[in-house]
């Protein structure tokens, strides 16, 4: 039977936590950064389309 100190020092899981960790974060720095430059990006192909339409 295993103990709670025992489930607390298995170390299997804790790769696969930091890994989610990581992804997290990414996936943060990803959406605050289209935040705030998705209008300049998306005004930009617009300029660009406009002067390859002429």
């Amino acid at each position: 039977m295993f103990t709670l100190r025992q489930i607390l020092q298995r170390k299997e899981g804790q790769g696969m936590a930091e890994y989610a960790l990581i992804l997290a974060l990414v996936a943060v720095v990803a959406i605050v950064g289209l935040k705030y430059l998705g209008p300049k990006v998306y005004d930009m192909f617009r300029y660009i389309a406009g002067e390859l339409s002429r």
